[in-house]
């Protein structure tokens, strides 16, 4: 039998198969949790997926958008059906560009609010059907950023679809509590994935480290994606029973320095 803060439960994550959702899935697998994956890609899913049962955990995987609902429905529905259950939802996936409101492109703002923030909605729609109604609970986590506890002018509409999802996250823990389903979200600052590299040209690390420099309060450039993990573990367990309705900052005293524009 498996053991770990998790053991016995199933997570959702979506966005599995990038930098913070692979470390996201790897962790929960090691505290013990079953996983349902899902991502864009099918090939890079298997990957995760294959690393995650190597911990021990049986992976369901399926592709979706979580701009698409019946897409999420069908990789959930598929998940829970496998494995027996849903226990934990970690809505990960997101992407981010750069630009002001008068630079930036009408594309680029429907983007992040269709992914950041919809796509979050979305997920937990999907999986709400299976946490709720059973008497267990659950606990949802929403994967945000710095940006959705301070602004950025640079950053204009991420700022405003992670501010979003901040208050998605509190109106959820509402709405939720009464059926014992938490709902958290942890707020990382820089984070090292290729994420990251999208947005910077393409440099080695040691320049994107100088170019990050003071940014936090610490003496670090950036978090590494587990950092994030042991949070969104965290929430997921039984330790964080009674914290719902929490924005965890993992920013390594970022906000410390005040805002930024």
């Amino acid at each position: 039998m498996r053991q770990g803060r998790l053991a016995g439960r199933v997570a959702l994550i979506t966005g599995a198969a990038g930098g913070q959702g692979r470390a996201h899935a790897l962790r929960l697998a090691e505290e013990g949790a079953d996983l349902i994956l899902t991502d864009r890609e099918q090939h890079t899913l298997d990957a995760v997926a294959d690393e995650a049962a190597g911990l021990g955990a049986r992976v369901v995987t399926g592709t979706a958008d979580v701009r698409l609902p019946a897409e999420l429905t069908t990789v959930v529905d598929a998940g829970v059906d496998a494995l027996g259950r849903l226990d934990v939802v970690v809505a990960n996936a997101g992407v981010i560009r750069t630009g002001t409101t008068r630079a930036g492109s009408q594309e680029d703002w429907q983007l992040m609010l269709d992914v950041n923030l919809t796509g979050a909605w979305n997920t937990c729609r999907a999986a709400l059907p299976h946490l709720t109604g059973h008497g267990r609970g659950g606990s949802v986590v929403l994967v945000g950023s710095i940006h959705a506890l301070r602004a950025s002018g640079t950053a204009v509409g991420y700022t405003a679809s992670k501010h979003g999802l901040l208050g998605l996250a509190k109106a959820l823990a509402i709405e939720l509590a009464p059926e014992s389903v938490r709902v958290n979200s942890v707020h990382p600052t820089t984070v090292l994935t290729e994420m990251l590299r999208t947005i910077s040209p393409p440099v080695p690390v040691e320049e994107l480290a100088t170019l990050y420099a003071g940014f936090n309060a610490l003496p670090v450039p950036w978090v590494e994606p587990g950092d994030v993990s042991g949070v969104v573990a965290f929430l997921a367990s039984d330790e964080a029973r009674y914290l719902t309705g929490a924005a965890l900052p993992v920013d390594a005293g970022t906000l410390l320095l005040g805002p930024r524009g």
